[in-house]
């Protein structure tokens, strides 16, 4: 069964040069005295594809004579780079600190999924200070980019506002 699980790469996205789509990690394998318990992570930024590749997960599981559990999939969220808002941000960021911000997609859960799932359509961009070590027990903040990402929140939303 560990053989036939899928683990890591599933497919990388289209539209967003060498950012990972779909993916599962074998994240944990746990055994107490009659049982075995193994754990994944799936995600993708496309839905149906995540259904996918958790549904592989419980064939394989199936197959191999497992029950098999699930727990709510963190919702995946399809980065649009030619988004208005995002234009919007890149502009404010612009002016307040004379550089085109760095623009980034991760393979990783946010808040614009759980949000894009219930206001379908609706244009998202994330951003926030620079979190050091995230999930760990080293996990910290850089200080002075609090007060950038902060500046730059309320230009967008003056920006929105005007509009």
């Amino acid at each position: 069964m560990l053989l036939a699980m899928p683990h890591g790469v599933a497919a990388m996205s289209h539209a967003v040069p060498g950012l990972v789509e779909t993916s599962n990690n074998l994240a944990t394998v746990a055994t107490s005295a009659d049982k075995l318990t193994i754990g994944t992570s799936s995600r993708s930024s496309i839905s149906s594809a995540l259904q996918a590749v958790r549904d592989r997960i419980r064939s394989v599981g199936e197959l191999a004579g497992a029950s098999v559990e699930e727990n709510n999939p963190y919702p995946g969220w399809k980065p649009d780079p030619n988004s208005k808002l995002l234009g919007i941000v890149k502009d404010a960021h612009k002016k307040l600190f004379g550089k085109e911000p760095a623009i980034k997609a991760i393979h990783a859960g946010l808040e614009c999924g759980i949000i894009g799932e219930k206001f379908s359509g609706m244009e998202m961009v994330s951003f926030g200070p620079h979190i050091e070590h995230p999930h760990s027990p080293e996990e910290r903040v850089n200080i002075p980019s609090v007060g950038k990402f902060w500046n730059l929140l309320r230009a967008v939303v003056a920006e929105l506002a005007q509009r």
